[in-house]
């Protein structure tokens, strides 16, 4: 059922947590919407995930390091997970504002298409329809917080399309053809061989590049060294089968590349900051196809 926004509502606030982790391209975590006080704020705070605010109508400012950017209707913030940034409502207009916390392995890809990082963090439209488009593309979600994950996490892609599409600082693709070619073979590898005791040098030769080259490539692409995204993937995968299934932590640890149990669950540890033990003791659902 959709959910009524404005004070005709009687509401200022609407949250909602995503619980399903199983999705690894693009993931959410929490949206909401927020018709916030005068002066209200947020932070220091230092984010996990990515966070994006779009602002429906008022003022405020994001604070990073030592920048100030001032803020309003019809424009967007993003935070990038290790950030430590504060936000705050202007104390006469204050902002209304709309946001989901999101993250995933193709999220970045997304992201410097529409030309927004550290170094560009607000976002503004290149017209007015499509930052309007944006916004409906969010509230949406937010609507319809209780959906199934599928769903959301459908609209969640689609909220990322028109990111890119309506931002005024997109960047065309046409320039990153063949970056995009060499990665879709290096992830449509990963994601075939995983199990199995893959190296880098191992993808690059896939891929045909010398290992250096490719690990700048796929650095400058995925904003981590293939090593990083390899581990972070795998471990993805390990939570899943740990949620689902019943399968003992050493044949999880051999189903997702790694001999030796312990080295897995130092990496696992590493990654979710608790042994696959109890990430399975607090996660545990059923297991799959059950």
């Amino acid at each position: 059922m959709a959910t009524a926004f404005g004070p005709d509502a009687g509401n200022k606030l609407i949250f909602h947590v995503f619980q399903d982790e199983r999705f690894v391209d693009l993931n959410l975590y929490q949206y909401g919407w927020e018709r916030t006080e005068p002066l209200h704020s947020y932070g220091p705070h230092r984010r996990n995930h990515y966070l994006f605010h779009y602002i429906i109508a008022g003022y405020g400012k994001l604070y990073v390091g030592e920048h100030v950017y001032p803020v309003g209707p019809g424009e967007g913030f993003l935070i990038l997970p290790g950030q430590t940034t504060t936000y705050a409502s202007d104390e006469v207009d204050p902002w209304e504002y709309t946001w989901i916390e999101f993250d995933g392995l193709r999220v970045r890809e997304s992201l410097t298409l529409a030309g927004l990082g550290a170094a560009k963090p607000i976002y503004t439209p290149a017209t007015r329809a499509g930052g309007e488009k944006l916004r409906e593309c969010m509230l949406q979600i937010v609507q319809d917080g209780e959906a199934s994950p599928i769903r959301q996490i459908g609209r969640g892609f689609l909220f990322l399309d028109q990111l890119v599409e309506s931002s005024a600082a997109r960047q065309h693709q046409s320039q990153r053809r063949l970056r995009d070619f060499y990665m879709k073979e290096a992830l449509s590898f990963i994601e075939q061989n995983y199990q199995r005791d893959v190296s880098v040098e191992d993808i690059a030769a896939f891929c045909g590049l010398n290992r250096s080259y490719f690990g700048k490539l796929f650095r400058d692409t995925m904003g981590e060294s293939p090593q990083a995204f390899l581990l972070h993937y795998r471990m993805a995968q390990a939570a899943q089968f740990l949620k689902e299934t019943t399968q003992p932590v050493s044949t999880i640890s051999t189903m997702v590349g790694y001999a030796n149990p312990l080295h897995f669950s130092r990496a696992f540890k590493s990654v979710y900051g608790i042994s696959p033990r109890a990430y399975r003791q607090t996660h545990f659902t059923h297991p799959a196809g059950v």
